[in-house]
């Protein structure tokens, strides 16, 4: 069940909570304002979820025998091409922003780092789901690495891939980010990430629908607001197609 435009029923079983908030929610310029505005969005979320509670996990037995990919399945332009022609030796991926330690960090890097292997369900927001197995550190590693600074209050993926003429890319704030299950994924299926699925490394924020799974990650931007970066809602969905910023499930 997700938040929001799609979470009319969680709104509606909170009962006292929003009851001030019915005259509102009884006009549609109203449900506008109280369901559309990202200020809204992003306070309500915290109020009626538990941002900290964990998405089940399933056993290897449980895993789908075909996983489909969701948006880009292989980035065009030159840079990315070169990079995968060398199977991904000479990426980096930078971290910074509002961070006392940019970093720059090979895949070799991301490797070496304490690891997290997780089973979990992929909720497409086209109506698909799957079961897969994922890799990879958890982003609070890289995070205490860089250090962020006090003023950080989300986190901006920039990734190798375009669509419908726009750079792609996603964000997340902090209770996300610090979550045990959000994981840099560099492997998947007990094998290296393929292309399709975002090589050489995407985000996995497991309590969201897939498209806040920011696919072929190239920089981890902290920053105080989301306002000034591209279309200012947090994503490349969000702002062509208004996908709700918070995709919880």
């Amino acid at each position: 069940m997700t938040l929001i435009t799609r979470r009319t029923l969680l709104v509606t079983g909170a009962g006292g909570l929003l009851a001030g908030c019915d005259a509102i929610g009884k006009s549609q310029p109203g449900r506008d304002i109280l369901f559309k505005a990202e200020a809204v969005n992003r306070s309500l979320q915290r109020v009626l979820t538990d941002r900290n509670a964990l998405a089940r996990e399933y056993s290897d037995a449980e895993m789908s025998p075909r996983f489909r990919s969701n948006g880009t399945s292989r980035p065009g332009g030159e840079a990315y091409r070169a990079l995968m022609a060398g199977n991904f030796a000479d990426w980096r991926l930078r971290v910074d922003g509002l961070v006392q330690r940019p970093l720059s960090l090979s895949l070799a890097d991301i490797r070496a780092m304490p690891q997290r292997v997780q089973i979990t369900r992929h909720d497409c927001v086209e109506g698909w789901s799957a079961i897969g197995k994922w890799h990879g550190p958890q982003l609070w590693t890289l995070l205490d690495l860089a250090g962020l600074r006090d003023a950080a209050r989300y986190l901006v993926f920039h990734c190798a891939d375009t669509l419908l003429g726009r750079p792609y890319y996603e964000s997340i704030d902090l209770i996300d980010a610090f979550h045990p299950q959000t994981i840099l994924a560099w492997a998947m299926n007990n094998r290296t990430l393929p292309v399709a699925h975002g090589a050489p490394l995407r985000l996995r924020v497991e309590r969201q629908l897939g498209y806040k799974h920011a696919k072929y990650v190239m920089r981890i931007e902290a920053v105080a607001a989301l306002d000034g970066i591209h279309g200012g809602k947090g994503g490349l969905w969000e702002d062509v197609s208004g996908y709700e910023w918070y995709g919880g499930i």
